[in-house]
């Protein structure tokens, strides 16, 4: 089977059927393990696009949540949050309950999710705490873990 092909497959499953539609397949470039033999993680225009986790799970960074935020579909796995604290979720931190305005249906309790600010732009991606339905009932807590933000990104620390 084609590696890029169950990358595709994979991303279908996880954020939803046809969102790797987006991707353009051929671009991509693979790195694999050298001890197992399994993707590692993924490129296009040599820019990190994800990293494939051991348990099948992909973490996707902001540069692939702004390709695949164009896919409709893909915005059940966003969390939307106010203004406000928009500024500190874009450099790094977490988002919390009481901040998040509207989050979609596939989000879960560890589940890898794209943070957007109100005006639809990409700002974060984390792994979700708690799950769409305890996101918008809760007032308390922490609603998800941001891993990369806009202002925390690794070419931006390398430029520095």
């Amino acid at each position: 089977m084609d590696f890029k092909y169950k990358f595709a497959m994979s991303i279908d499953y996880i954020f939803g059927k046809g969102v790797s539609s987006i991707l353009p397949l051929d671009n991509l470039e693979l790195s694999f393990s050298k001890r197992t033999g399994r993707i590692k993680s993924v490129m296009l225009e040599n820019k990190l696009l994800a990293t494939l986790r051991s348990d099948g799970s992909i973490a996707i960074t902001v540069y692939c949540a702004n390709l695949l935020i164009k896919y409709p579909l893909f915005h059940g796995n966003c969390v939307v949050v106010e203004n406000g604290p928009d500024s500190f979720v874009s450099n790094g931190r977490s988002v919390f309950a009481k901040h998040v305005v509207s989050c979609g249906g596939r989000v879960k309790p560890t589940s890898d999710v794209a943070i957007l600010d109100e005006k639809g732009n990409v700002i974060g991606v984390g792994k979700a705490i708690l799950s769409a339905k305890m996101m918008q009932s809760f007032n308390r807590g922490v609603a998800v873990k941001v891993r990369q933000s806009i202002n925390n990104t690794i070419e931006n620390k390398v430029n520095a």
